[in-house]
Parts: C-alpha cells; structure tokens; sequence
C-alpha cells in the first residue's frame, strides 16, 4: 500500500511545482517577457558573436565583450532601420485613410447595398426589420478608419517614452548578457534541474537552441520576401509606391501566423487598395482590386512552395495539421498574441516531450521527426 501511494504523492508534489512555476511566470509576467525577447535576440546574435570571436588581426582575437557589443550593435542597427523606413510609411497611410468619406465612399455603392439590404431583410426573423446595413457599414469604415483606436496607446506620452525606454534597456542589457555569456541562460536554467535529468535537459536545450535558430532566423527572411514581392508586384500593377510598401509590409508582418496570416494580410491589401481608389470607375476598381488579389496570391504561392517548407520543414519539423490545430487552440486561449508564440512554444514543448516522456507512445509519433 505505501508503494501504491508514493507515485501519487510525487505527481501530486509535481503538479504543485509545474502549478508554482506557472503562477510565477504568470506573476512577473513582463520579466519573463524581457527575458524571453531577449534569449530570442540572442540566438539570432550568436553567430555574429562567434563569427567575431574567431577572426584574427595581427594575432590578436575579438574579445567575447566586444564582439557581443558588436552584435548587439548591428541586431540594434537593423531594427531601428526597419522601423525607421516603414513607421513613417504606416503613419501617412493611416492619415491618408483617415482623410476618406465614408459616406461619399458608400454612396457609391448604394445601388449595391440597397440590394444586399432586400436580401438580408428576407432572412431576418420578424421584429429585426430596422437592421440597417448602410448604418452598420458606415460605423465599421469609420471605426476601421479612425484614429480613436491608437488614442488610448498614446494618451500619455510620457508614460509612454518611459515604459518605451526602460523595456528597451532592459531587454538590450539582458541580450548583451546573453551574447556575451552563451552558457549564462543555460546554466540558469540548470540551477533548477535535478542532477538526474541534467543530461537530458541538456541535449533538450541543445535541440531548442538549434530549431528555435532555425525558425527566427527563417521567420525574419520570410517576412522580408513576402514585404519585397508584394512591394513590387503592387508597384508594378500601378498601386503608389508608398501604399504597395505598406500592404507589403503588413502582409509580411502577419504572414507569421501559420494559414490565418496570409489570409489576414490579402484582405487587408484589399480593403486598403479599395479604399485608396474609390474614387476610380467601378470597373476600373474591379480590375485594380482583381490584380492585387493575383499579385498577393503569387507572392503567396512563392512563399508556400519555397519559403515555409524550408523554414518549417527544417525547424518545426512538425504536420501542417499539428501546426493548424495548435494555432487553432493558441488562438482561442491567449488570442493574436498567443497565435504568434503558438509554434516557438510548440516546438519548445515537443523537444522537453521527446526527452522526458518519450516512453509515451503519442509523444514518440509527435516527435519522431525530431
């Protein structure tokens, strides 16, 4: 009987732990944040820092503090770039579709609307014959439009620069850590392992490294491609530079979510190139809104059969089935954010689930390609 109560008192001791560990993490939450930013920023660094630390000049080797600097510099350097190119690009757009009357831009399609009217009135129950679609379209473009949404983010400017300030610091100054000291993560995390699972935390940590390396680095070069392509097939098709360089850029921003990104990011091009051009003959419109479907969906047949089997053929390594429901209960749990941290998590978890329960016959059909 003793011997049939020990296994549920270390499960039971377990739980607490993993309960614990969860509450923590849920409790500094913003730390962890700064942590995890930063332990990504650092896999994309280190081979910068390891590129440095072995050149030679004159007999003379890059020390590891430098060569770290370095890195951080240059990751710093290409992100205040990024963003220095496009904020301005978004911030015009966005006054630009501020600009637009909705009631104009609706009045174009009254013809269009009033019918689609009729036809939901024939299928509303009896006593919802008020709906007004007219109405209901005019506050959703308005909505869409305005720029009540962003007043909230900037209703203290100083709050604002100085949470900007200090989440910058610390996660800079926590990379810098990490870059300079490859083994600093590493060994934190082993101060909290039992010596009997070292070993196998350690080639855990050894594969996560590995294909969490893999998946940024190739997320970064998919999200580049897909705002390049879709810059220039816009262009090309006689949408303004400056608007194809944002639908772009949105479109690669949320081409990072697995299947509903794509999606996401054509009907934002779309709306966006509706919007810019109203003013056009319906038929022109048509043909516009028709070459930027094609434009977008080429970019994303470029990017289905080139770009996603290298970068999750050789990361996630994962079923596109496994990746579509985990997004599908990511995004139900924690929403967009969770949608975007749904595969790094994933993988995260299969590589633990390999090494510590691959005695579980559904663990070893998840993680055999692993």
């Amino acid at each position: 009987m003793p011997n049939a109560k020990q296994p549920i008192g270390r499960y039971a001791l377990a739980a607490m732990a993993v309960a614990l560990v969860a509450f923590l993490l849920w409790y500094f939450a913003s730390i962890v944040t700064y942590v995890l930013v930063a332990a990504v920023l650092s896999l994309m660094g280190k081979p910068i820092v390891r590129w440095l630390s072995a050149l030679h000049i004159n007999k003379w080797l890059i020390p590891k503090w430098l060569a770290a600097a370095v890195a951080l510099a240059v990751i710093g350097s290409i992100f205040f770039a990024f963003f220095r190119l496009f904020i301005p690009l978004i911030v015009r757009q966005f006054n630009e579709l501020r600009t637009i009357d909705v009631h104009a831009l609706l009045d174009s399609y009254a013809y269009q609307i009033d019918a689609v009217q009729r036809w939901v009135q024939g299928y509303l129950p009896h006593g919802t014959g008020d709906f007004e679609l007219r109405t209901y379209l005019t506050d959703l473009i308005s909505g869409i439009f305005s720029v009540s949404m962003l007043t909230g983010l900037f209703s203290s400017t100083a709050n604002l620069i100085l949470n900007t300030v200090i989440t910058l610091f610390a996660i800079a100054f926590i990379t810098y850590f990490f870059l300079k000291d490859e083994d600093l993560f590493y060994n934190g995390l082993m101060l909290f392992i039992p010596s009997r699972w070292e070993q196998q935390m350690s080639r855990a940590l050894s594969s996560i490294d590995t294909l969490l390396r893999r998946y940024f680095v190739g997320i970064l070069c998919e999200s580049l491609c897909i705002t390049l392509l879709n810059t220039i097939w816009l262009s090309i098709i006689g949408i303004t530079f400056e608007t194809a360089i944002v639908i772009g850029f949105i479109a690669g921003v949320v081409n990072v979510v697995p299947y509903v990104g794509p999606v996401v990011g054509t009907a934002v091009g779309l709306l966006i190139g509706w919007a810019t051009n109203f003013a056009m003959p319906h038929d022109a419109l048509l043909s516009t809104l028709i070459w930027v479907f094609v434009a977008m969906c080429a970019t994303q047949l470029i990017d289905n059969l080139l770009l996603q089997p290298l970068i999750y053929g050789n990361s996630v390594k994962a079923h596109p089935l496994e990746i579509f429901l985990v997004l599908l209960v990511a995004g139900s749990v924690a929403g967009i954010l969770g949608m975007l941290l749904a595969i790094p998590t994933y993988t995260v978890i299969r590589v633990f689930a390999k090494e510590f329960f691959n005695n579980f016959k559904v663990v070893k059909k998840l993680t055999e390609r692993i």
